[in-house]
């Protein structure tokens, strides 16, 4: 006999979930115990299935990747955010296992980020028993148990979840478990949540087995014949036809396949209207890098197909011309989470992006080559890269230092980009300060970008160890690519750093953090001048507006430093003279083992 906890972690492990990033509470005793009985069984990180083994990891959280022992996660935003960025990177589903209803509210702002990101995350909570008087195992035992009982837990998150359910019996709780994550992991993948009481958890059943080729997700879906013709056709016969994109590139195969797309409609370009993972090389002529809402590519097109993305354009910033065709290829193109949505576009396709664009390719090399032929798309393709390397110049010169010796994000992304690994991988959340970062950092590599999915800011202190964690169980403890977060002064604060930097010197998980540092929220005066641009706010101050964060900053790198126990390397710099060494020194700490945090005072805009 084996406790539904105990099934409960197999069925995960089966499942091929390989972390669990855990926060736990009094809601768990028979957690505890599946955990420690797996210990000594030497079954963990391995636990025995159909007599094989099957890695499960119980990082920060239960087991320590290096010794095995058990650990926690002290912060549930921090948790579910490492998870996030786990699964975002790799597609593969994790589980994120939190405290009664308490511990499902600290999941916060994350869980938004998760369900707009479409990451794969399991989230499972326990519930207050329902027995008062001992009449079961796991009945009420501590003051907390009554104060906890809430009559709809799961309502706190529901919204933001592609299924919720309660776990009723340990009898078929494997079921459970594969049914949820057959949701996280179909499109439109995103977060899941399974609540279950101690009672429950606490129940002994007879050990068993799913097989486990029934419970696999939906299959991608494909274009019809149909749409592949007209959408092709319209691409191969436009002026200026255009891809719009958000997070097509969450698949690691659809930047090389958009490449070949672009180099056989020469004349297509590409434009990321979502800046939630790479989508296309910036080193590729069609490359028009990330703009939020507005760019003339769309205003001139004739021919746009909008492939995997939220925001292609604000209506009040930027539209496509009347005359304008567009297409809208989407796992959700309807945006079913969005109540107000919608596009002016011909025609709309439930498809997978990857496997979309792919069957485009396939039909335009077929049966359009002769169009192909025709010396206006060569013409094109020249204009295009004559384009592209002023658009590349422009940004160079743009991102130059200040005569005063103070510097930009841009030209901080700049000597950056010249400093660390080619394969770095970017947790970005730079919030008003993005565009600048994607326009010099020039991500090339399918997986090197990963910004947040969502407006839950905080996101990228756990995401980042999240992402580093998935390059390391690749690749090997150590051996992990080379990550660095990019975030915003504001954002930093929001990403509760005394349970990032802890972590990260608790488990070894080196990054480096930049912190942009501009004194302030600038993201709310910039709300308010798109809406009141000759208003009294306009001319206000900072102070007045109370974004500022002056006179006396925070110390940033300061307050990592203390959190890891005085192990983080922590710098500041502010001169533009001095930023190379300093950015060295930095990304030398980090490959030594050792997480760096350098507070980068840039100057607004630029």
């Amino acid at each position: 006999m084996v406790t539904a906890s105990y099934a409960f972690f197999e069925a995960l492990s089966e499942a091929g979930v390989s972390h669990c990033f855990v926060n736990l509470g009094s809601d768990h005793p028979s957690i505890l115990e599946a955990m420690v009985v797996l210990k000594k069984e030497n079954k963990g990180p391995q636990i025995i299935v159909s007599l094989q083994f099957r890695e499960l990891q119980w990082c920060l959280i239960i087991l320590n990747i290096a010794n095995h022992s058990h650990q926690t996660c002290p912060n549930e935003m921090v948790a579910l955010s490492m998870a996030d960025g786990y699964a975002r990177l790799t597609g593969k589903p994790q589980c994120v296992i939190v405290h009664v209803d308490v511990g499902t509210q600290g999941l916060g702002a994350a869980v938004h980020n998760a369900s707009c990101g479409r990451a794969p995350v399991l989230i499972f909570a326990g519930l207050s028993p329902y027995t008062i008087e001992g009449e079961m195992r796991g009945s009420r035992t501590e003051y907390i148990h009554w104060i906890q009982d809430v009559p709809n837990q799961a309502e706190i998150v529901r919204q933001y979840c592609r299924y919720t359910a309660e776990i009723k019996t340990g009898k078929n709780i494997k079921q459970m478990v594969n049914r949820a994550l057959q949701w996280a992991c179909s499109a439109p993948a995103g977060p899941v949540y399974l609540y279950s009481a101690r009672e429950v958890l606490e129940e002994e059943i007879e050990p068993y087995e799913l097989i486990q080729e029934h419970w696999n997700p939906v299959e991608p879906a494909a274009l019809s014949s149909s749409a592949v013709a007209t959408i092709a056709e319209a691409l191969v016969g436009a002026k200026e036809p255009l891809i719009v994109t958000g997070y097509s590139g969450r698949n690691h195969k659809c930047p090389e396949a958009l490449v070949k797309l672009a180099d056989t409609v020469k004349g297509l370009r590409v434009l990321d209207t979502g800046g939630s993972d790479m989508c296309f090389p910036a080193d590729h002529r069609a490359w028009l890098s990330l703009r939020f809402g507005s760019d003339k590519s769309i205003e001139t097109a004739d021919v746009i197909v909008v492939i995997d993305c939220d925001v292609p354009w604000i209506n009040t910033q930027c539209h496509p011309s009347k005359s304008a065709k567009v297409f809208h290829i989407d796992a959700d193109p309807l945006k079913q989470q969005m109540p107000v949505f919608y596009l002016a576009a011909v025609a709309r396709y439930k498809a997978d992006s990857y496997t979309s664009i792919t069957q485009l390719n396939d039909y335009i090399s077929g049966s359009l080559s002769s169009k192909l032929s025709d010396s206006s798309f060569n013409e094109r393709w020249e204009s295009l890269g004559a384009s592209h390397t002023k658009k590349l110049e422009a940004i160079a010169a743009a991102a130059s230092p200040k005569d005063d010796d103070s510097f930009g994000t841009a030209h901080l992304c700049q000597v950056l980009r010249n400093i660390v690994p080619k394969d770095t991988i970017f947790a970005i959340e730079a919030v008003t300060n993005t565009v600048f970062v994607a326009d010099n950092i020039q991500a090339t590599l399918p997986g090197s970008w990963i910004n947040c999915g969502g407006g839950g800011l905080g996101w990228s202190g756990g995401g980042a160890l999240g992402i580093k964690l998935a390059t390391e169980a690749e690749n090997g403890k150590g051996k992990g690519k080379f990550v660095v977060q990019i975030v915003g002064d504001g954002t930093f604060l929001f990403s509760v750093p005394g349970s990032v930097y802890w972590i990260c010197q608790r488990y070894g998980i080196p990054i480096l953090t930049i912190v942009l540092n501009n004194k302030g929220w600038h993201a709310p005066r910039r709300s308010l001048l798109l809406v009141h641009p000759e208003g009294v706010g306009s001319k206000a101050t900072n102070e007045d507006l109370n974004i500022s964060f002056g006179p006396q900053v925070p110390d940033y790198a300061g307050i990592a430093k203390a959190a890891s126990g005085g192990t983080v390397m922590a710098e500041k710099v502010s001169k533009a003279s001095e930023l190379e060494d300093v950015l060295k020194r930095a990304v030398k700490c980090v490959e030594d083992g050792t997480t760096a945090v350098l507070d980068a005072v840039v100057m607004p805009g630029c």
